[in-house]
């Protein structure tokens, strides 16, 4: 075995150990929490003086194995650093989520999706098998033999049945670029339709597409995004420094067509936090020039965020120009693809976000998840919707409306921000039978939080 291989192990192991004995150094009357100074979620939790785990000896890449074309990763490790990592050997994850500094474990345990998940579904249908340290202080091995019942239950848990220490997961090659065409269409319904063909067939006017995603802009302009690999060198964009992608996919008619390395494709979001960097002025020319470009990256936009929620200045910036505060409306929501174009009717009508992301995907098998069910052989869209909408009579008065109209339509709604569910209406949509058996049999003295705790009462 390598050198570096048994050196990666033996820090792995220690930085369990490390877990374990910071598990075991919180008082039992305590919860037990990550030790996290970063965080994707977007909802605000209470604060507690309780001390976190160590998790900082659970990051990078264990081993990766070529020839299986799999991958052994510490749950900490984010996808930028398994990206690269798995790059050298011609591979990346089946699925890899748009933003750097996701993890393995947390994109697995909060669901996570991008361009290939039409072909490839979820992050956590290519996990092979995971270690969690449970509620109970155990580490435990759980796959589709073993330990099952956490295996089916983990997704979408949220760290209330415990924390993924190690994974392994399955890989794909990849090729060096990434050949795209962008056709715009002057109809949702129409949009959609040729969706649900990509979807079906694997392909665009009879040529192979590897990654599919979309954006609206209006009821009249959106664009389906069609990717497809290879090796053919030539002239690539970058949109790392003045230009913008979501901005050079938009045209008058027709079909244009790009290239990008699959590095920069696959990060293709990060740079402008999709396009919520605006808000921040990173998009502005003046502005843009004298902007670091180390500074120039998700997790960046996310500490402003955090410093705006922190300090409410957005709130006090509305204020000095007499106008309301604003509600926070960042979701994302599944919708079966045969209705999305009826949510998405409904959603322009009714709330003033565009644009808006869309990236269609299936279960990759017949294999339920039942704490996020969603039928196999079923074609979906997620539809992302990221900003602010005056504040209503209520708290959190758009998104309740939006989390109607999703159940309404057969949908289903992530939970990384804000949730308003009752408790009944939350255990009929996540599993609830299912997470109380798991939750009892692998955190018996509830140490960890509940997951509607977590979800909707931001605990």
């Amino acid at each position: 075995m390598p050198a570096g291989v048994l050196n990666a192990r033996s820090a792995h192991a220690a930085g369990v150990q490390r877990l374990l004995r910071s598990y075991r150094g919180v008082p039992a009357t305590s919860p037990i929490r990550l030790a996290k100074r970063t965080s994707n979620l977007f909802r605000t939790r209470a604060k507690t003086g309780a001390t976190g785990l160590d998790a900082s000896g659970l990051t990078g890449v264990i081993s990766v194995d070529a020839a299986a074309q799999t991958a052994d990763v510490a749950g900490m490790c984010t996808y930028d650093e398994l990206v690269a990592e798995t790059m050298r050997s011609g591979l990346v994850p089946l699925v890899v989520p748009q933003l750097k500094t996701i993890t393995l474990g947390g994109a697995v345990t909060g669901l996570g999706i991008e361009s290939t998940s039409f072909r490839n579904g979820l992050p956590h249908e290519s996990v092979l098998e995971l270690d969690i340290l449970t509620g109970a202080g155990e580490v435990l091995t759980a796959s589709s033999s073993e330990n099952t019942e956490l295996y089916r239950a983990f997704p979408n848990s949220y760290g209330t049945l415990g924390y993924a220490v190690r994974l392994r997961i399955e890989l794909e090659p990849v090729k060096p670029f990434v050949a795209l065409t962008h056709v715009r269409f002057h109809s949702l319904a129409d949009l959609v339709a040729a969706m649900d063909g990509i979807v079906a067939t694997g392909s665009l006017d009879g040529v192979a597409v590897d990654f599919l995603d979309g954006v609206v802009f209006s009821a009249d302009e959106s664009y389906l995004c069609a990717g497809r690999q290879t090796s053919a060198p030539g002239p690539v964009s970058d949109y790392t420094g003045q230009q913008v992608y979501y901005r050079s996919i938009r045209h008058e008619r027709g079909v244009t067509t790009d290239r990008l390395t699959i590095h920069d494709y696959l990060w293709r979001w990060d740079t402008d936090w999709f396009w919520c960097s605006e808000a921040f002025g990173a998009q502005h020319p003046l502005f843009r020039r004298f902007w670091p470009a180390r500074f120039r990256r998700s997790s960046f936009y996310a500490t402003l965020m955090r410093i705006e929620q922190r300090f409410h200045l957005g709130d006090r910036i509305e204020k000095l120009h007499g106008k309301s505060p604003r509600e926070r409306v960042v979701q994302d929501v599944e919708m079966p693809l045969d209705r999305c174009t009826e949510f998405l009717d409904w959603f322009l009508e009714t709330v003033p976000i565009a644009p808006i992301w869309l990236c269609p995907l299936r279960l990759r098998a017949d294999d339920r998840w039942p704490l996020y069910p969603m039928r196999p052989r079923q074609s979906y869209v997620n539809v992302g919707f990221w900003s602010t909408v005056p504040v209503g009579q209520v708290e959190g008065e758009t998104n309740r409306l939006i989390e109607r109209k999703v159940d309404d339509l057969h949908g289903h709604k992530s939970l990384y921000s804000d949730s308003y569910y009752s408790r009944e209406e939350f255990d009929e949509l996540y599993g609830g039978d299912v997470y109380r058996a798991a939750k009892k049999r692998y955190d018996p003295d509830s140490r960890l939080l509940d997951l509607y705790s977590k979800a909707v009462q931001r605990q």
